[in-house]
């Protein structure tokens, strides 16, 4: 749910303060009006306005306590097509606050904006198939309110929210969401659980008619994924490679916003990820650091987490030296950071790394992280 480069110095700073107030002190919900307002008022989805809009938004310290605006129907009473693309619209502006913020910064946004749509949706007059289009929507919220849920370690929460969102991607006859549904629940049943296979693999299954070649290779990947911490390097690959194949796929039906992040480089990413997980290293290393180079910090949380994979390669490889330096840059990303995830991926490296402290890479790591609130 990222993208890649951002270059855009106001940007970095709105995200550096968000993340200060973070590490000092609470939100203040009495300034949290103005990111109602910029919802409102910046439309489209040029580059400057969303780049605006996520600055905005990142230095008015969300999550935020009071309810959005009211702006759906835009008609007394009905609920129309044009209404339809404004909350579509809204909702892929919503989607770019996860590259630059974690889910303690964004979750109480998008389950307000969830709840929202559904009292809308739930009292509008409209067509069969303008219901079906504003549910379908709403399942795409709540999988935003699930992922930030999961994100802030609120397991529970983020459950409840994506098995609502299965319920209502089902209710919508939308099988690509539905199946988005399960591979976020089996995403999140790794950190719980462990790896359930069956329910990744469902999701492939649920969205392989629907679904568009980016949206079918995310879904591949997610099962990659779960294979790989099954430990399975069969099936793994498998589908690693079929993800790769869809990736490339041409077609005349345009990609939903929800997967405008799944390029090339994701799949390299991911597939490093695997192969950081099956003990792989040689496959990882190249390709990570590759990807890192390119990737900017206004993304720290997901450039942290990538980061872990690359530390954990480092070590495979017996290479403690340059793992400890690598996860130092985890700690410096993920300072101040709405996430629970770098710092649960870090633990693993970190305990790894201590019996090496007369390295002195590694013992500046370890006063790093010493002197780094958790």
């Amino acid at each position: 749910m990222r993208s890649r480069s951002s270059g855009n110095t106001l940007l970095a700073e709105a995200v550096a303060a968000s993340r200060n107030r973070r590490r000092s002190s609470t939100p203040d919900a009495s300034r949290t009006d103005r990111s109602h307002e910029a919802l409102d008022q910046i439309e489209g989805d040029g580059d400057v306005k969303r780049r605006e809009f996520v600055g905005l938004l990142a230095a008015t310290a969300l999550p935020v306590a009071s309810s959005p605006k009211a702006t759906f129907p835009s008609r007394s009473g009905r609920f129309g097509v044009i209404d339809v693309r404004r909350l579509a619209a809204r909702t892929a502006r919503l989607r770019r606050l996860d590259n630059l913020l974690g889910g303690a910064d964004t979750h109480q946004r998008y389950r307000t904006e969830a709840a929202a749509t559904s009292a809308t949706l739930a009292a509008a007059t409209c067509s069969a198939a303008v219901r079906r289009a504003g549910l379908s929507t709403l399942a795409e919220q709540q999988q935003l309110a699930g992922w930030a849920a999961f994100d802030a370690g609120l397991h529970g929460v983020a459950k409840s929210h994506h098995l609502t969102s299965l319920d209502t991607a089902t209710d919508a006859a939308a099988p690509a969401f539905a199946g988005n549904a399960l591979a976020f629940l089996a995403y999140q049943s790794i950190s719980v659980t462990g790896p359930d296979v069956q329910t990744a693999a469902e999701s492939v299954d649920r969205a392989r008619d629907a679904g568009t070649p980016r949206i079918r290779a995310l879904l591949l990947e997610r099962l990659a994924w779960t294979h790989a911490v099954a430990g399975d390097v069969r099936e793994t690959e498998r589908a690693l490679d079929a993800a790769e194949h869809a990736v490339t796929e041409q077609t005349d039906v345009p990609e939903p916003d929800w997967v405008y992040w799944v390029d090339a480089d994701e799949m390299r990413i991911m597939a490093s990820r695997c192969y950081t997980q099956l003990h792989l290293p040689l496959r990882a290393v190249p390709a990570l650091t590759d990807a890192l180079d390119r990737f900017d910090d206004t993304h720290a949380r997901d450039k942290a987490l990538y980061c872990t994979s690359l530390a954990r390669a480092y070590l495979h490889a017996g290479e403690v030296p340059q793992a400890a330096l690598v996860a130092a840059r985890v700690i410096e990303l993920s300072d101040g950071v709405g996430s629970v995830r770098p710092r649960r991926h870090l633990e693993p490296v970190l305990r790894a790394l201590r019996p090496h402290r007369t390295v002195p890479e590694v013992a500046e790591l370890l006063e790093l992280d010493a002197a780094t609130p958790v």
